[in-house]
Order: C-alpha cells, then structure tokens, then sequence
C-alpha cells in the first residue's frame, strides 16, 4: 500500500522549491498530485505542472459531481479563488507513493478521505520576516505585481497555520528550511524512513 505525502507550509516557506526538488530525486519513486485552482495563472506558471487550471464554472461542476476530495475558498482582492483537491485518478495508492503540496485544511480532509495510515505530512517552517521578503521578491517579477494580495495572504497564513491548528491536524513533525540542502536532504530521509 502506498503513502501520500503532503508538503505544507506558509506561502515563501520553500515549500514549492523542495517539492521540485524532491520530485527530481527519482530515488524517492514519487508520483507527483497536481491540485486544482481558479486563480489565474501567474507567468511562468504551466497548466498541469503547478495546478489544473479552471474556471469557477468548472471548479463547482467537479464538486457537485463529487469528485472534490476537499475545497478551499480564500476570499483575494480580486474575488474568491477556489483551491482543490480532486478525485480525478491521478491517486492510485494500491500501486504507488504520491507527493503533493497542500495546507493544514488539506491535510485533514485527505485523512478522513484515505485514512491517517496511508498520510504522511510534511510541514516547512521558515522565520516571518525572511518569508515576507521572499514573497516582495517574488511579487516583484511579476508582470503585475501584486502586493495587496501578497499581504493578504501573508496575515491569512498566520490564522491558517496557527499553532493550535498545527497540533489539531497532527503534524508531529517540522523541517526548518534555513539551509536549503540541509532541508531538502532532512526531508529526503524522512520520506525514506516512512516508505
């Protein structure tokens, strides 16, 4: 039987990097899970490679055809985008190990889905201040920079992975991404370990 890892952490924690990388270790034999999304693509982005994706139209017709696992709505500066998670046939657990990025909410919708057995988080934490830095950084090669939003998201992470909910989606562990290699390699052997 296999597992599902799921890569968490607040917006500019890395998270997204090490998911590449992890993904580029062929060692780990990991499958990767793309969510969905109805916020625009931002430039750089690929269809399919970070997200799927769709309309409002879409993300709603998927879910009243139950093939939503679990849904987010974050209300941004430019209307409600949707985040999901889908039963679409990318997770196949009776023959691989998958890797996917997700949030504390996430977490717990794929235990109850799957089962807590079958669910390993990973949870990366980098200090605020370098977290806010490396969001103004980022949102400054943007096309369209936008800092509303960037700020939004960065007050959202601090209700959204509060410590009590940390605690009640049962993540006992954490990864410090400080020294990326360090982090990457720290992760490498904790997939290892729960494979």
């Amino acid at each position: 039987m296999g597992k599902l890892f799921c890569l968490m952490g607040k917006s500019s924690s890395g998270k997204d990097t090490i998911y590449r990388k992890l993904r580029e270790n062929t060692s780990l034999g990991l499958k990767k899970v793309t969510s969905y999304t109805t916020r625009p693509i931002r430039e750089g982005e690929k269809e399919g490679e970070q997200y799927h994706f769709v309309s409002t139209e879409q993300a709603i017709e998927m879910e009243n055809d139950g093939k939503v696992i679990e849904m987010r709505i974050y209300p941004s500066v430019y209307g409600p985008w949707r985040y999901f998670t889908a039963d679409d046939g990318q997770i196949e657990l009776e023959n691989s190990n998958y890797i996917m990025i997700g949030t504390l909410e996430t977490l717990t919708k794929l235990n109850k889905y799957y089962g807590e057995d079958k669910i390993v988080p990973i949870y990366i934490e980098v200090e605020d201040g370098i977290r806010l830095q490396r969001a103004l950084d980022r949102e400054k090669l943007e096309e369209k920079p936008r800092y509303t939003e960037m700020c939004r998201r960065f007050l959202a992470d601090t209700e959204d992975f509060s410590e009590e909910k940390i605690k009640e989606a049962g993540v006992k562990k954490r990864f410090e991404n400080i020294v990326f290699e360090d982090t990457v390699a720290e992760v490498e052997k904790y997939i290892k370990d729960a494979l």
